[in-house]
């Protein structure tokens, strides 16, 4: 994909662009390929903005789930109904996400279980606080995280939760962030031995004389393989912006990249060697350096070092087509949530001109209400 923008003088580099026409797309797809809102809770570490939640709920989403109390004080500005803290409670957070659920009565806020200290501790703190909190119990199916594995330990702690006055258990959570095979067969094949625990801790729940858990599984490499489980609400968070990264792995999501990085040629000091103002403080550089952005013009150009404020590339000194300073570069990012987390802003494009900016409202680890 080549990325067009008629007025890029506007912008200082390096920024992130963002495409709503591209996000509104996406969010439908996500959609379509669950079925229906009722069992689609997105995740928005991705984007961290109040813009890209109004655009899912105005698309209908009313179900949300986030890995901070900043994104879930996001979600609560912005009026979204359901809000999950994927999270362990604990320390001040606890104190938090209290205070957090006592501001905004119209949201029903929940949070994971995982542990009976856990447990306590929370019941403990918002029955202090004269509150009711829903809870899911966290599951280990295979990431090695957080989670309990579904076992017999699993139930034990299940019907403890079931028993409390002020944890109003909801159901089960489980997440297989570590299945990334590239090919969907072996996906599915790995997915689905995975969560067949999970649906036998389901049963046993039942025998019990309890009631049938609700189950939020997932992220988005095997988002179509829970898709297609009618009994489970799917919790994608990247499809939103996609990424390189995903577009690789996951290639049968037809979903589009909706934000790219605005970079510039600042130097080119050999015959070589060519330097953008890409660095560690402007992607994600948690891979090996050809793995942090890909720039889809300059194919023929390899990454060869980073470092706080610069990227080199290289390439050969006979090649036809040559960048030269001051040229503008477009690269999608291999892992667009943490990059995300490095901008204060993104800036929105439509039909190829600027339009505004969005503010990335939840990168901040504590706002105010």
């Amino acid at each position: 994909m080549l990325f067009h923008l008629t007025d890029a003088d506007r912008i200082d580099s390096p920024a992130l662009i963002v495409f709503p026409d591209i996000i509104k797309k996406n969010i439908q797809l996500a959609i379509q390929t669950v079925g229906g809102v009722n069992r689609l809770r997105p995740h928005v570490k991705t984007h961290k903005n109040p813009q890209v939640t109004r655009l899912m709920l105005d698309a209908g989403i009313t179900k949300f789930k986030c890995a901070t109390i900043a994104e879930a004080e996001m979600l609560a500005k912005a009026e979204a109904p359901d809000v999950l803290l994927a999270y362990p409670l604990m320390g001040p957070k606890t104190r938090r996400f209290i205070a957090l659920a006592a501001a905004f009565p119209k949201t029903k806020f929940s949070c994971l279980i995982d542990d009976i200290s856990t447990a306590r501790h929370v019941e403990e703190q918002f029955g202090e606080a004269g509150l009711r909190i829903g809870v899911y119990l966290d599951l280990n199916i295979g990431m090695n995280r957080t989670g309990i594995e579904p076992g017999q330990k699993a139930l034990d702690l299940y019907a403890c939760l079931h028993q409390s006055k002020v944890l109003n258990l909801l159901g089960l959570h489980a997440y297989d962030g570590h299945i990334r095979h590239t090919d969907i067969g072996e996906r599915k094949k790995i997915c689905d031995a995975g969560f067949e625990a999970v649906y036998q801790l389901r049963d046993r729940i039942t025998t019990a004389g309890m009631a049938i858990p609700n189950i939020i599984a997932g992220g988005s490499p095997t988002f179509p393989i829970h898709a297609e489980r009618k009994d489970v609400e799917c919790s994608p968070g990247t499809f939103v912006y996609w990424d390189r990264g995903y577009q690789l792995g996951c290639p049968e999501q037809r979903f589009e990249p909706a934000a790219c990085l605005l970079t510039r040629v600042i130097s080119h000091p050999s015959d070589t060697i060519w330097c953008l103002d890409l660095g560690h403080k402007s992607v994600a550089a948690e891979s090996e350096i050809t793995k942090r952005v890909y720039l889809p013009a300059l194919t023929e150009y390899t990454p060869i070092s980073q470092s706080e404020e610069h990227l080199v590339l290289t390439a050969p000194a006979t090649m036809e087509k040559k960048i030269k300073p001051g040229d503008v570069v477009f690269g999608i990012p291999w892992h667009i949530c943490p990059t995300v987390a490095l901008y204060e802003r993104v800036i929105c494009v439509e039909n190829g001109k600027i339009t505004g900016e969005w503010q990335n409202w939840a990168r901040n680890r504590k706002r105010e209400f």
